[in-house]
């Protein structure tokens, strides 16, 4: 026995399988009801690019992002270290208001999908995607310093070894009072199953908290809801 996932995406299909002799099954029987192609292996998928080894399988974005530094008209820009300067706070009004926030919107719109494998960024993609109704001119620099950091980096992505444990492992943490305007506090988290991280957040937390004590209760609450929706899932998968 095994288990079969199946993935559909409009006219695109990704299966996999803990038994390929049931996978090799559910190809046949879909092709005997669909006009099907089989494509192989999962190369390319939405833009995510899988790259299979014999140490196990890792995920990048790196056409995408590619794409991403066209759309921003950034393909002579030099690549930097970091995506956001430490000590940088963006404020909601601060600086001039762009006169056609389209692009500012549709960039930032291409980094929150860029997260899917690029989790080192979701803390700045959360600060810049707070000022989508007014964007202004330094909001639209920063996002331009997260894609040219991102450009020299964009092989960078996910990893998943063979042999991996299924062991969850949760890190947390919250930067109290972290949003300048609201003075809401800023919640991370991530999750790893095995060596293979799996989930992660940066996420503004709904209310402003009192306390110190108080910021990290809320954050480990966010943490452990996760937690247990990850195990769920997991059991449903037959992953004890």
């Amino acid at each position: 026995m095994g288990i079969v996932v199946l993935l559909v995406y409009v006219d695109d299909i990704v299966i996999t399988s803990s038994n390929s002799a049931l996978l090799g099954q559910l190809k046949t029987h879909l092709s005997e009801s669909f006009h099907m192609k089989d494509l192989g292996s999962l190369l390319y998928f939405l833009g995510l690019e899988v790259h299979h080894s014999p140490s196990g399988i890792s995920l990048n974005q790196h056409k995408y992002v590619s794409d991403l530094v066209a759309t921003a008209g950034l393909q002579g820009a030099t690549s930097i270290d970091t995506p956001m300067e430490l000590s940088v706070k963006l404020r909601k009004e601060e600086g001039d208001l762009l006169a056609d926030p389209s692009l500012y919107r549709k960039l930032v719109g291409s980094l929150v999908y860029l997260t899917m494998t690029r989790p080192n960024i979701s803390f700045d993609v959360q600060q810049v995607s707070q000022f989508l109704q007014t964007p202004r001119h330094l909001h639209l620099a920063t996002v331009h310093r997260i894609i040219c950091y991102v450009q020299g980096t964009s092989t960078h992505g996910l990893s998943f070894p063979t042999g991996n444990s299924t062991r969850l492992a949760t890190y947390n943490d919250a930067d109290w009072a972290g949003c300048v305007d609201t003075h809401h506090s800023i919640t991370g988290w991530c999750v790893f199953l095995g060596d293979a991280l799996i989930s992660w957040k940066s996420k503004k937390q709904d209310r402003v908290s009192k306390s110190s004590t108080e910021f990290e209760y809320r954050a480990m609450s966010f943490a452990w809801s996760e937690i247990i929706w990850l195990r769920g899932l997991l059991m449903e998968l037959d992953f004890s």
